[in-house]
């Protein structure tokens, strides 16, 4: 019955999508000189591949209230609690209030960004590419400490005593995929693991849980045979006690990619994008914080043409560019 509800609520989500697009599009600028890869309605003439703020400062966006959101990867209740101290201080420091909004699905918090209902986000690192060019997302911050930004490695999963051992004895299984935007629950593997002699949806069944936290919880029961995931969950699972980390074995490692990015939208007015920013890097992460996400304390600048340059190529490489018609594909694949 949750599954089926979920089911719904992305299928919901990724209409009312649909629906945005065709009503903006026709709305789009004509005397944009350079889009790349954004969507119509967003114009880019600087080349640094994020959208610029509308040329008419009518359409410059200074809401009393500030609606934030952090990626679905896992339960989004927990997230809310976690990030409490922290939307409390932004609410001080713009002098706005600040809203925690839920999301369940990656097509949801795009969809929101895009209709002006989401102003600042946290997104999955996969999902970030997509919420640049359909929904206008500018990143401008990513987790990190005194080294240097948060970075992560996609790692495939099975029960410890499970008798596959590498990724070709993956053929023939069920293998849980997180969702179509996901780089390490999705993109990655269609890039990266034909060289490792199989192919998603070919050699193996391709099974969507909706999240990361699902697909290790699914393998831990049994319901799949393997799952590739990020390196962060399985690393906080073992952290929080939910598993042992001998529980599972881990049958393959990624090159690392960012871990999730931080993003305001395009069209907020530029001195409170500036305000938001300085607010970011100013935060000095609670203990909480910290535990949860491993011993981060602090968010560090991010440039999105340099930074997910690996991310956009393993997109492409896998089939899967951040376009419209490929996110609104690939999610009529979990209808």
């Amino acid at each position: 019955m949750i599954q089926t509800r979920r089911a719904a609520l992305a299928a919901a989500a990724c209409a009312t999508l649909a629906l945005t697009f065709g009503a903006t599009a026709a709305a789009a600028a004509d005397d944009c000189k350079n889009r790349g890869e954004l969507d119509t309605i967003y114009c880019d003439d600087n080349g640094d591949m994020v959208a610029e703020p509308p040329k008419d400062k009518s359409k410059w966006k200074d809401p009393g209230t500030l609606v934030f959101a952090y990626t679905p990867i896992e339960d989004p209740a927990v997230y809310q609690n976690l990030f409490k101290g922290f939307t409390d201080y932004l609410s001080a420091c713009t002098q706005k209030k600040v809203v925690y909004y839920t999301v369940q699905s990656n097509a949801a918090q795009i969809e929101a960004m895009r209709s002006g209902r989401l102003h600042v986000a946290g997104l999955a690192s996969g999902e970030t590419g997509f919420a640049v060019n359909l929904a206008g997302a500018v990143p401008f911050a990513i987790k990190g400490n005194k080294d240097g930004p948060r970075m992560y490695r996609q790692v495939v999963v099975v029960k410890k005593d499970s008798p596959i051992k590498s990724l070709a004895d993956l053929k023939g299984k069920k293998v849980a995929h997180t969702s179509p935007s996901s780089n390490s629950g999705h993109l990655a593997p269609l890039a990266l693991f034909p060289k490792e002699g199989v192919t998603p949806g070919k050699d193996y069944t391709i099974v969507f849980s909706g999240k990361h936290d699902q697909s290790l919880a699914g393998v831990l029961k049994g319901d799949y045979d393997a799952a590739p995931i990020t390196s962060d969950i399985y690393d906080r699972w073992v952290m929080r006690g939910q598993m042992k980390a001998d529980d599972v074995r881990i049958i393959y490692r990624s090159g690392t990619f960012p871990t999730s990015s931080f993003a305001y939208a395009h069209d907020l007015a530029p001195p409170l994008a500036e305000k938001i920013k300085k607010c970011f890097f100013d935060y000095k992460f609670s203990p909480e914080l910290q535990k949860e996400f491993l011993g981060d304390d602090r968010f560090l600048p991010v440039n999105y043409k340099k930074d997910w340059e690996l991310v956009r190529a393993v997109a492409v490489a896998s089939g899967t560019p951040y376009n419209r018609a490929q996110f609104d594909k690939e999610n009529a694949k979990k209808k």
